[in-house]
């Protein structure tokens, strides 16, 4: 069993952390927590730009929704008439420093979820650690909004509205910090947060926003045919996903009638043709963030 897979089992299966895992728990919560105390009693300073930032994240690792979610603010700001910008981390890039992302880039360079923000928002997108500095680039490419994808816990860029994402099916799993749990900080955070938005599932909060992600059509990655996943019923097919939390992609599939044969990689993983090659006939279907990867190497 790989490690990821491992970690899985014990933060969302219910299994009880190893005991020396525990003390790291502890660490991690003391780090964060004092960390956070510092921003907020300005003994360290926070960067505050000349627009307002909303920063949309989350209280645990792996996938909750965050970016389709930024998808959806940045096309609401802009009918809204804003020239909003987006910030991200640019995390599996190989880049250092901060630099504004193309459309065109190599997600091996610039990170998968950076070129997925540019191709699907059609807005700015400036990528990099120093999120502060990311996002004063953007100020001056005429931005007056930005968003940041990610980014709850990085206290240096000051935000005018926090989004938490909560994925509805796992919530926090067993409860415990990193690592042995998945929670960067305690549910506790959530009353810090301007609005709670909850991903699928049952798992309603009081005040909480219901969010829902639908799929209605396939995109061949080579030609752009699209076909309607209902026309798929019946079908054998094998699904890639190198996301947080690959099940709920696999799941979203069989629930439109198809037979899935699920390949779970890594968040972020680095596809290569042989991910994508399983010695049949069989389509391979992927997620938007998967497929900016395989442009290159697609049948």
């Amino acid at each position: 069993m790989s490690v990821p897979s491992w970690l899985n089992r014990i933060w969302y299966d219910r299994a009880t952390p190893p005991w020396w895992l525990l003390p790291f728990s502890l660490l991690y919560g003391a780090v964060s927590g004092s960390r956070r105390l510092l921003y907020a009693k300005h003994l360290r300073r926070a960067s505050r730009i000349s627009c307002p930032v909303v920063v949309v994240g989350n209280l645990s690792v792996g996938g909750t929704g965050k970016t389709p979610l930024v998808c959806w603010l940045v096309a609401r700001l802009a009918e809204l008439g804003y020239t909003p910008g987006v910030v991200t981390r640019g995390y599996g890039g190989s880049f250092n420093g901060v630099r504004r992302i193309s459309a065109t880039d190599d997600p091996l360079v610039v990170g998968d979820e950076s070129v997925l923000l540019a191709r699907r928002t059609g807005a700015p997108v400036a990528a990099g650690r120093d999120r502060p500095a990311a996002a004063n680039l953007l100020v001056r490419a005429g931005c007056n909004v930005i968003v940041s994808d990610d980014g709850l816990q990085h206290y240096a860029l000051a935000r005018d509205c926090e989004v938490v994402v909560i994925d509805g099916d796992r919530r926090f799993g067993n409860g415990w910090l990193l690592p042995a749990g998945p929670l960067r900080e305690a549910p506790s955070r959530l009353k810090a947060a301007d609005a709670i938005v909850v991903n699928g599932g049952r798992a309603l909060l009081p005040g909480a926003l219901s969010m829902r992600l639908e799929a209605k059509n396939s995109v061949a990655l080579r030609g752009g045919k699209t076909q309607a996943l209902s026309a798929l019923a019946g079908a054998s097919i094998h699904a890639v996903a190198g996301i947080g939390n690959p099940e709920r992609f696999f799941n979203m599939l069989r629930s439109r009638g198809i037979d899935v044969i699920g390949h779970a990689l890594p968040d972020h993983a680095r596809l290569t043709a042989a991910d994508i090659e399983f010695g049949d006939d069989k389509p391979v279907f992927m997620t938007e963030k998967d497929a900016v990867k395989c442009a290159a190497f697609a049948g």
